[in-house]
C-alpha cells in the first residue's frame, strides 16, 4: 500500500497544497515549525479522521477559515483508491460535512462506512496504521531511555497488546465488582441467619401454646365468675322477694288492724287468694317434678352413685366438680408441656430434611464441577498431543534446514564466519577490481595522449619532434600494458563473480541458521507446551477425583440428615398422637364438670321450687284459717294479729337482708374482677397473635434466606466466571507477547544487522519482558544505554524499523505493508551515522517497503531522497506551501 496524491485545502496551517508521492524514497525537507508533518497527518486524517491525530476537528480547520477539505489518493492490492474528506466550522462546533471513499468497485459514502471500509481494506484501525507507520519526531530515543515497564507499556501498544491488558483491568474491575455485591449478599445471608437464630431462640411455637393455655384458663375464670355472678342475682332476686312479702304482709296486718268493717271483704279477698295461691303452688310443684326428672337425666350421666336424684347430695355434687377440675388442671398443664414438644420436634424435622437436600445440592454441584474438570483435562491432553505433533514436525524441520550443510563447505554453525570472511574477500576482489579498472583507464589514457603525439609528429614521452625523439618505441610498451590490464580486469571480474555467488550461497547457508534457531526456539515453546498441558491434565484430574471424594462424603451426611429427619417425625407424630388425646380427654372432662354444674343447679332450682310449693300451700291455709276466724268471731281480730305476727320469720328476714346485701356487694366486685379478666384476655389475645407473627416472620426470614443464598450461588458462579476471564486475557497478552518477542528479535536482529554489518556488534537479544541486550563480538554484553548517541538513534531506528516490519507481517500471516514515515530520524544522529541511516532506509526499500517517507530539516539526506520535497513557510501570513517542481526545489 502507497500513498500517490494528497490535496489540501485551509488544512491547519497549509491554505492550499498538492503533493504528489512516488514509490521510492520522498524526502520531505524544510525548516523546525514550517509544517512537514501536517503533510502526513493529512494522509492519516483522510483514512482514519480525527481519532489518528489524537485531535479534535477544531484542531484540523485552518485558523480563520469556515471549511478544510483534503483529498487523498492511494493504491493498494493493485487498485486505486480516493478518499474526500470535508469538515466545516461554521457552527458551534466542527463537523464532517461530507466523506466519500471511491474505490476499484464504486463509491462508499458516510463517515463510519468509510471508516469501516479503510480499517477492514488494510486490516489495521487508525492506532494500528499510525504505529506501524509513523515514527514520530522525538520518539525515536524514547523506547531506550524509559524504564523496563515503560517501555514494556510502549512496545505492548505500539504491537496492539495494551487492549488486552486494558480488557483484562476491565474483567479485574468486574470481578471486585461481583466481591462487592457478593461480599454485601454474604452480610445479607449471615444478618438473616442471625435473625432466624434469634426468633428460633424465642421457642415461638413453644410460646404459643402456652399463651394459648393460659388464654384457655382465664376463659374459665370468666365463666365460672359469669356464672357466680347468676347466681347472685338470683339470690338478689329470692332476698328481695322476702322482704317484699314481708312487707305485704305487715301491709295486711295493718289492714286487718285498721279496718275491721272491711273483714268480709278481706275474706272474700283471701279466698280469691287461695285460689291463685293454689294455682300456684300447683305450677311450682309441676315445676318441681319437670325439674326431677332433669336431674335425674343428668345425674344417669355421671358417675355419681345415687338410686334417685332426691337421694342426691349437694356437698358430693361440689366434691365431684372439684374432683374433675383438678384432674382437667393436671390436663392442661400435660398439654402445655406436650404441644411445644410436637412444635419443636416439627421444626427439627424440616431442619435436617433441608440440611439433606442442601447437602445433596452441594454433593451434585462437586460431581459436575468434576465433570467440567474431567473435560478440562482431555483437552489439555489434546493440546498436549498437538504440541507433541508440533514438535515432531519442527524436529523434521531443523532436521531438513541442516541437511542444507551436508555438502557445503562448512560446517553447521559456521556459517556466519563463513560468510564474513568470503565478504573480506569480495571486498578484497572489488577493491583489485578497481584498481585494475583504474590502472586499466591510466594506461588508456597515456596510449591515446601518445597515439595523439605520434600523430603530431611529437615524441610521446617528452614532447619533442619524433625525428629527434629516442622514446619513440615506447608506445608498443603502452599497448602491452593496456592489453595485461584488460587480462587481469578480466580475471577480476571472474574473480568478483565467483566470490559474489559463493558469498549468495553463503548467505542461504546464514538463513539456514537463522531458520534452525528460530524453529529450535519454537521447539522449546511448544515443548513448555506440552509439559504445560500434561501437568494442567494431571491436575484437572486430581481436582476432579477430590470434589468426587467430597461429594461421596456430602451424600452420606445427607443421608443421616434423612434418617435423622425421619426420627424426628416419627417423634413428633407420637406427641402429636399424645397432644390430641390430651385435648379429647380435657374436652370430655370439660363436659362432665358443665354436666355436674347443671345438675346442681337443677337440684337447687326444684328445691327452691319444692319450698315455694309449700309455702303458699301453708299460705293458702292460713288464709283459710283467717277466713274461719273471721267468720268465726270478727272480734278476734287482734288475737288474728298475734297470729300473724307470730307467723312473721324475723330470723328469714334477716338473713333474706344479709343474702341481699352479700349478693349486691359481690355484683359489685365481680364487674372490676370480669374486666380485669377480659383485659388479661384480650393481652392474651394480642399476645398470641405477635407470637403468630413471629412464626410467620420466621418463615418469611426462612424463604429470604433461601433466595439470598441462591442468589450468593449465582453471584459465586459469576465471580469464577470474570476472574477466569481476567486470567484468560493476562494469559493471552503474555502468549501473544512471547510470539511477539520471538520475532521482533529476530527481525531486529536482521535490521541491525544490515546497519552494522562490519562493525563490532553480533547481537541483539530481547527478553520477554522487552529488556534489550547487545552483544559485542567478543562476547560482552552492554546495555542500549551505554552505545552512542548516533548508535543508540540508530539503534532504536533499527528497532522501530523491526516493529514496522513485524506490523505489516501480522500474528497470523502477512498484512498490507503501508509507507515507512521517519520524521526528523536525524536529530540525534552525528554526521558519521547519517550514512548508515541511509543504509538502512536501502535496507527497508530491499525488505520489499515500497514507498518510504523520510520529513528532516537535515542537508544530508537529500542526496538520498529519489524525490525531494520543499515545505516552506511565509512568516508574515504563516502559511506553509509546498516545492516540488525540480527546477523550483533545486533553484532554492
Amino acid at each position: 500500500m502507497r500513498f500517490t496524491r494528497v490535496d489540501i485545502r485551509n488544512f491547519k496551517c497549509f491554505e492550499d497544497a498538492d503533493l504528489r508521492l512516488d514509490s521510492g524514497v520522498t524526502v520531505i525537507h524544510g525548516l523546525n515549525g514550517s509544517g512537514k508533518s501536517s503533510l502526513l497527518e493529512a494522509c492519516f486524517f483522510a483514512l482514519y479522521g480525527a481519532t489518528a491525530l489524537d485531535r479534535t476537528l477544531e484542531d484540523v480547520v485552518t485558523i480563520g477559515a469556515e471549511e478544510a477539505e483534503i483529498d487523498l489518493w492511494f493504491s493498494h492490492a493493485g487498485g486505486d483508491y480516493h478518499v474526500h474528506r470535508r469538515v466545516r466550522n461554521t457552527g458551534d462546533r466542527p463537523t464532517t460535512a461530507d466523506c466519500t471513499l471511491e474505490t476499484p468497485t464504486g463509491t462508499i459514502d458516510g463517515v463510519n462506512d468509510v471508516e469501516a471500509h479503510v480499517v477492514e481494506l488494510l486490516r489495521m484501525d487508525a492506532e494500528a496504521f499510525v504505529n506501524c507507520a509513523y515514527v514520530r519526531q522525538g520518539e525515536v530515543n524514547k523506547l531506550i531511555n524509559a524504564s523496563p515497564s515503560t517501555r514494556q507499556d510502549m512496545l505492548d501498544d505500539l504491537l496492539q497488546l495494551g487492549k488486552l491488558e486494558d480488557y483484562r483491568q476491565r474483567a479485574g474491575e468486574a470481578r471486585l465488582g461481583v466481591e462487592d455485591v457478593k461480599g454485601s449478599i454474604e452480610g445479607r445471608l449471615d444478618q438473616l441467619e442471625d435473625q432466624i437464630e434469634a426468633k428460633e431462640a424465642e421457642d415461638p411455637h413453644e410460646t404459643l401454646a402456652a399463651l394459648e393455655s393460659q388464654l384457655n384458663g382465664v376463659a374459665d375464670d370468666i365463666e365460672n365468675y359469669e356464672d357466680q355472678r347468676e347466681n347472685a342475682k338470683e339470690t338478689l332476686d329470692a332476698a328481695e322477694d322476702v322482704l317484699e312479702r314481708h312487707e305485704e304482709k305487715r301491709e295486711e296486718l295493718e289492714s286487718v288492724t285498721e279496718t275491721i268493717a272491711d273483714v268480709r271483704e278481706a275474706i272474700a279477698e283471701a279466698e280469691s287468694q287461695r285460689e291463685t295461691l293454689a294455682e300456684r303452688a300447683s305450677e311450682r310443684r309441676e315445676r318441681a317434678g319437670e325439674l326431677g326428672e332433669r336431674a335425674a337425666e343428668l345425674l344417669a350421666e355421671t358417675e355419681l352413685e345415687a338410686a334417685d336424684a332426691d337421694a342426691v347430695d349437694q356437698d358430693a355434687v361440689d366434691a365431684k366438680r372439684d374432683e374433675l377440675a383438678d384432674e382437667r388442671e393436671d390436663v392442661t398443664e400435660r398439654v402445655s408441656d406436650v404441644a411445644p414438644e410436637v412444635s419443636r420436634l416439627s421444626t427439627e424435622a424440616e431442619n435436617a430434611a433441608d440440611r439433606a437436600e442442601e447437602l445433596e445440592a452441594r454433593a451434585d454441584a462437586l460431581r459436575e464441577e468434576a465433570d467440567e474438570l474431567e473435560g478440562t483435562a482431555n483437552d489439555a491432553e489434546s493440546e498436549r498431543e498437538e504440541a507433541v505433533e508440533r514438535i515432531e514436525e519442527l524436529d523434521a524441520a531443523i532436521e531438513d534446514a541442516k541437511a542444507t550443510f551436508e555438502d557445503a563447505p562448512v560446517a553447521f554453525g559456521n556459517a556466519e564466519g563463513h560468510v564474513e570472511a568470503l565478504e573480506d574477500d569480495l571486498e578484497d576482489a572489488r577493491e583489485r577490481k578497481s584498481e585494475v579498472r583504474a590502472d586499466l583507464q591510466s594506461a588508456t589514457d597515456r596510449v591515446e595522449e601518445a597515439e595523439e603525439l605520434l600523430d603530431a609528429g611529437k615524441c610521446p614521452e617528452c614532447g619533442q619532434p619524433v625525428d629527434g625523439s629516442p622514446h619513440v618505441d615506447g608506445v608498443e610498451e603502452y599497448r602491452e600494458r593496456v592489453a595485461d590490464l584488460e587480462d587481469d580486469l578480466e580475471d577480476a571480474e571472474e574473480n568478483v563473480e565467483e566470490l559474489a555467488e559463493r558469498v549468495e550461497e553463503a548467505e542461504e547457508l546464514e538463513d539456514a541458521e537463522r531458520e534452525v534457531a528460530d524453529l529450535e526456539r519454537k521447539r522449546e515453546l511448544a515443548a513448555e507446551r506440552r509439559d504445560d498441558r500434561e501437568q494442567a491434565a494431571a491436575d484437572a484430574r486430581e481436582d476432579a477425583d477430590e470434589k468426587r471424594e467430597d461429594a461421596d462424603e456430602l451424600e452420606d451426611d445427607a443421608e443421616d440428615a434423612r434418617e435423622d429427619a425421619d426420627e424426628k417425625r416419627e417423634d413428633a407424630d407420637e406427641k402429636r398422637e399424645e397432644l390430641g388425646e390430651l385435648n379429647a380427654r380435657q374436652g370430655d372432662l370439660k363436659e362432665r364438670i358443665d354436666r355436674l354444674a347443671d345438675l346442681a343447679d337443677v337440684l337447687d332450682e326444684r328445691d327452691e321450687e319444692d319450698s315455694e310449693a309449700e309455702r303458699l300451700t301453708e299460705k293458702r291455709a292460713d288464709l283459710a284459717d283467717r277466713n274461719d276466724e273471721r267468720r268465726e268471731r270478727l272480734t278476734d281480730l287482734r288475737e288474728r294479729k298475734q297470729g300473724l305476727e307470730s307467723e312473721f320469720d324475723e330470723d328469714r328476714v334477716e338473713q333474706a337482708r344479709d343474702e341481699k346485701e352479700r349478693a349486691e356487694d359481690y355484683l359489685e366486685q365481680v364487674e372490676p374482677a370480669l374486666e380485669e379478666l377480659r383485659e388479661e384476655r384480650d393481652d392474651l389475645q394480642s399476645r398470641i397473635g405477635a407470637a403468630e407473627n413471629t412464626i410467620e416472620a420466621l418463615e418469611e426470614l426462612r424463604e429470604d434466606r433461601d433466595a439470598v443464598a441462591a442468589k450468593l450461588e449465582d453471584l459465586e458462579a459469576v465471580h469464577e466466571e470474570v476472574t477466569d476471564l481476567e486470567s484468560m486475557y493476562g494469559d493471552l497478552r503474555a502468549e501473544l507477547r512471547q510470539q511477539n518477542v520471538a520475532k521482533l528479535e529476530r527481525l531486529l536482529n536482521e535490521t541491525f544487522d544490515l546497519v552494522y554489518q562490519n562493525d563490532s556488534y553480533a547481537r541483539i537479544e530481547l527478553s520477554g519482558e522487552y529488556e534489550l541486550t547487545v552483544y559485542q563480538k567478543d562476547g560482552e554484553a552492554l546495555e542500549p544505554d551505554q552505545l552512542s548517541g548516533g548508535e543508540r538513534a540508530l539503534f532504536n531506528l533499527s528497532l522501530r524499523c523491526a516493529i514496522y516490519r513485524l506490523l505489516a507481517e501480522g500474528i497470523e500471516g502477512d498484512a498490507p505493508m503501508p509507507p515507512l514515515i521517519l520524521d526528523e530520524p536525524t536529530v540525534f544522529l552525528d554526521s558519521g551515522h547519517v550514512s548508515q541511516l541511509v543504509e538502512l532506509v536501502d535496507s527497508m526499500r530491499r525488505m520489499g517497503v515500497e514507498q518510504i517517507v523520510v520529513v528532516s530539516h537535515d542537508e544530508e539526506l537529500v542526496d538520498a531522497a529519489d524525490e525531494l520535497v520543499r515545505v516552506e513557510k511565509d512568516a508574515t501570513s504563516n502559511r506553509s506551501r509546498v516545492v516540488q517542481d525540480a527546477a523550483e526545489v533545486l533553484a532554492d
